[in-house]
């Protein structure tokens, strides 16, 4: 075992004696040392109840056969952070994260790993972690936030929050519903309920092969979770007695995978940037090209808040999750586009993704009992709070209830079986359609190229009004979020306009922040039908809408959005991915040449490194440290192919 390193032999004396001081006992010497890399943070809603999820999962991992170790990431809460300086933190945050686990991993030789995210840029950083450590590892989140409901009944999550501040703006809410929102957007914890970043990363650990099914969509009340965190609980001391670990998962294909299935959901932009930095800590090339050729062959079957279907329905995760969850998602683009997923890749559940499919897919032949199970009862709404849910976690010790105390939990009732329409008016067939029906004939994801995008940029076509496929128009310029924010609100931005906000890319910002004020507010003051987006910067999840992201090269680095003046007229042809200024290069060549970079902002402290180290949206936002001297490694010749 790799903790021998730590434990064997006379001149581990010492190290024995300290790991009895932290509470080894004479029978754990011969068994697997499981470190759970836990991101408990009081001020993050996903989060706040993952002290006792800890609990929990060591006394799983007791209970079979390992020694548990708990250690804690740092975790920036995006939703709070938003709208300030604080956002300039969210998108660095992957790296610490990555490097404490890295740290912590390779200083203690443990055997294996289960690492507990959900949001934000935890997922994404302890995958980072993971694939440099590269030790056996299960991904179990801390799962999604039941949806929020109005007083009038209707539904609502944290994006209704955010638009209600435009609303208000323009006098369209009354005081009332504005304070009704606010208090029932996020009624308990988890991560927020709508197909944001965190979740669509939590969903995609389930495509990508590094979790258990049901990770991405089960409830975080739900004592289903329970069961899921116990069952992450034995898997991993399998993994380490198998000696399977994350690099042998992660492969080319099962990334293709993770990202044919964020296409189907439409997920958040930011899965993009994030994918290909964990690609390329797996040691795997890949690059956005690869990205726009898959979503032309991968169909848009789901859609989730904050997206809506032509007829007006919003779906939440929990809905995602009763309708069958993410293996039904990919089931069905196994069955409508054979070939498009590489179902004989390896996962953590130690079978094949079809395998996976198979036993999972709540609309297939051989589905098992026990995943019917888990879909019904993993999406009932229990109304409880984050207090309830820490104290059913540590009386529980290491142990799901049973069924009975499952149904005896009570909870909002859902259809009896996740394939037939409920009383409810619940349509399990609209939430997650075939191929056949698809809402879109591509994905819900898209890499814009042009003058104003060379190395490209990203939209979530999903989230975007049909008038607004093809737009142009004049470009309202500002250089930082805060800028725009105010603008915005203050009745600058006219129907017709492109808003463009840059220098607030990886480097620019520095770090990228989150435009989902400014978005929310275009939404919310009426303009989301005739208003275009424009940034170096990036999107929430929650985005929707014509909101173009990513724009490489950026600003602070001479990018084309550096060259713009008000009223320069912006072209955006999204069918025809294409982001283009309507300059004459010869006008951008003199505009370039009389370009200088501005004063770098922020330039102290741990922001002045990243900003000095960071590469552009087109690379991942990774760090140049990193990349010095490393190369991806060889990948298996099969691997080498475009996606069909």
């Amino acid at each position: 075992m790799r903790s021998d390193m730590i434990k064997r032999g006379a001149e581990r004396a010492p190290h024995r004696a300290l790991l009895r001081a932290a509470g080894v006992g004479e029978a754990d010497w011969g068994k697997p040392f499981i470190a759970i890399a836990n991101s408990y943070v009081d001020i993050i809603p996903g989060h706040v109840h993952l002290n006792a999820v800890g609990e929990f999962l060591k006394a799983a991992v007791r209970e079979a056969g390992g020694v548990p170790f708990v250690f804690n990431t740092i975790g920036v809460d995006d939703g709070i952070a938003m709208g300030h300086e604080g956002m300039k933190y969210s998108l660095p945050s992957r790296e610490l994260i990555a490097d404490s686990l890295e740290t912590m991993i390779r200083a203690h030789w443990f055997d294996g790993l289960i690492c507990v995210p959900n949001c934000d840029k935890i997922v994404p950083g302890m995958l980072m972690g993971a694939m440099r450590v590269n030790i056996p590892t299960v991904f179990v989140s801390g799962g999604p936030m039941e949806a929020g409901q109005t007083r009038t009944g209707r539904r609502a999550d944290l994006i209704d929050a955010f638009y209600a501040v435009g609303q208000r703006q323009i006098g369209a809410i009354s005081e009332e519903d504005f304070a009704d929102v606010e208090r029932n957007a996020c009624p308990t914890c988890g991560s927020c309920s709508g197909m944001f970043t965190a979740n669509s990363m939590n969903c995609l650990c389930e495509a990508l092969g590094m979790a258990l099914p049901g990770n991405g969509t089960t409830l975080a009340t739900s004592p289903e979770r329970m069961r899921l965190y116990e069952a992450a609980a034995r898997q991993v001391l399998e993994l380490v007695r198998r000696d399977l670990k994350p690099r042998e998962i992660a492969t080319l294909e099962a990334i293709d995978n993770a990202m044919a299935l964020d296409m189907a959901m439409g997920g958040s932009t930011n899965t993009l940037l994030h994918l290909l930095a964990i690609a390329r800590e797996a040691g795997v090339e890949y690059d956005i090209g690869r990205i726009n050729r898959l979503s032309s062959i991968t169909p848009n079957i789901c859609k989730v808040s904050p997206s809506t279907t032509p007829e007006g329905r919003m779906y939440h995760v929990q809905d995602v999750h009763r309708a069958g969850g993410i293996h039904t998602i990919l089931g069905s683009l196994a069955r409508g586009k054979p070939g498009l997923l590489k179902t004989d890749v390896l996962t953590v559940t130690g079978e094949t993704l079809g395998e996976n499919i198979a036993a999972h897919d709540a609309r297939g032949e051989t589905v098992s009992e026990a995943a019917i199970g888990l879909y019904v009862e993993g999406a009932r709404g229990s109304g409880k709070d984050v207090t309830a849910v820490r104290r059913e976690l540590l009386a529980a010790g290491g142990r799901a209830p049973g069924r009975a105390a499952r149904e005896a939990g009570g909870g909002v009732a859902v259809a009896v079986n996740p394939c037939v329409e409920a009383a409810d008016g619940f349509d399990p067939w609209d939430c997650i359609r075939e191929v056949e029906r698809a809402f879109s004939p591509e994905g819900g994801l898209a890499i814009l190229y042009g003058n104003l995008a060379p190395q490209g940029s990203v939209v979530k076509t999903a989230g975007v009004e049909p008038g607004m496929l093809v737009h142009a128009g004049p470009a309202v310029i500002y250089d930082s979020q805060e800028a725009a924010c105010e603008g915005i609100l203050g009745g600058q931005v006219k129907a017709g306009d492109v808003v463009v906000i840059r220098y607030e890319g990886p480097r620019g910002g520095p770090g990228m922040q989150e435009m989902l004020s400014p978005t929310s507010y275009i939404k919310g003051m009426g303009l989301g039908r005739s208003v275009a987006l424009v940034t170096d910067g990036r999107f929430s999840g929650g985005t929707a809408g014509a909101c173009i992201g990513h724009v490489s090269p950026e600003a602070a680095e001479g990018g084309p959005l550096a060259l713009l003046k008000p009223g320069d007229v912006i072209e955006i042809d999204i069918p025809g991915r294409r982001l283009n200024a309507r300059l004459s290069g010869a006008e951008l060549g003199r505009r370039r040449r009389a370009w200088r970079p501005p004063a770098r902002r922020m330039d102290f402290g741990w922001l002045a490194r990243y900003q000095r180290l960071v590469t552009n949206a087109a690379e991942g936002a990774i760090l140049r440290a990193e990349t010095a001297g490393a190369k991806p490694r060889r990948v298996r010749p099969r691997s080498n192919r475009s996606p069909r």
